[in-house]
């Protein structure tokens, strides 16, 4: 089996090939699908995409719309953990760390226990659950300290391999969303 960098090597370049226009249509399907499946929680966490990762800004803009609470991650690189910010407007977002945008200057603390489920960037995933991200550790991390959040991952259909190796630290995804649906990945998490 190839190892983590092959494989997130070969991903990256699946990914990247995608034309801007597709990566669209194909985060409008994803944001599509997130909407229903999302209608029951009331605070979620969210990335904040970057390109050419599936487009997260929509997702966000449509729950603070609906009233509900979005909270969002801070790279802390120094430690390679995430601090937590409420958002309360995507046009308070500014490039951070990686590029990343980030509430820098308008950041409030937010508590990860007031998280109900979470929404995280994928470079690809199996259907067990098993996740690739950039390598840094940095959700693994935060995700080890706060077991008991419901992951879904968002990636493209294009991102699946049949199997990624896991390491002990590695955190499982409950949910893979795609423009061709939901992936259930862990039959045990109940959902809202």
């Amino acid at each position: 089996m190839p190892d983590k960098a092959e494989i997130r090597n070969q991903l990256k370049s699946v990914r990247d090939a995608l034309t801007l226009e597709e990566r669209r249509e194909k985060s409008y399907y994803i944001t599509t699908h997130l909407k229903k499946f999302l209608q029951p929680y009331q605070t979620v966490f969210a990335y904040v995409s970057k390109e050419p990762e599936v487009e997260s800004l929509v997702i966000i803009n449509c729950l603070l719309e609906e009233g509900k609470t979005v909270i969002v991650p801070i790279i802390q690189t120094d430690t390679k953990t995430l601090r937590l910010s409420y958002l309360k407007n995507v046009a308070d977002l500014e490039p951070g760390t990686f590029h990343v945008p980030e509430p820098l200057s308008t950041e409030i603390p937010a508590p990860a226990e007031k998280i109900e489920i979470a929404l995280m960037p994928l470079v690809g995933f199996d259907r067990s659950g098993n996740r690739l991200g950039y390598g840094a550790g940095y959700y693994d991390r935060f995700f080890e300290a706060y077991p008991d959040i419901p992951r879904i991952g968002l990636a493209y259909a294009c991102q699946e391999v049949p199997a990624i190796p896991a390491d002990p630290f590695d955190r499982k995804m409950d949910w893979i969303v795609t423009e061709n649906g939901f992936i259930t990945c862990n039959p045990a998490r109940p959902r809202l």
